[in-house]
């Protein structure tokens, strides 16, 4: 699990990536959940919250470049 401060070094690009790898890996979770083969139920949990934290870093760093157009 990355901390705010690690994902704030990656690009936009990078943590939009991340986010979609983390993705695919929650639907695999999800699958074994569904079947009961999942051992910990955390991960879950874990992993959407990782894919909110990247897609919310990436967010945040194109909001002060969008905030720079309206001014003009």
């Amino acid at each position: 699990m990355a901390t705010v401060k690690e994902l704030g070094s990656l690009s936009k690009q990078e943590l939009v990536a991340r986010a979609a790898e983390l993705k695919k890996s929650l639907f695999g979770l999800k699958n074994k959940a569904s079947t009961g083969v999942l051992d910990s139920t955390a991960e879950l949990t874990k992993t959407r919250r990782e894919v909110a934290r990247c897609l919310t870093v990436a967010r945040a760093k194109d909001l002060p470049a969008k905030a720079g157009k309206a001014k003009e």
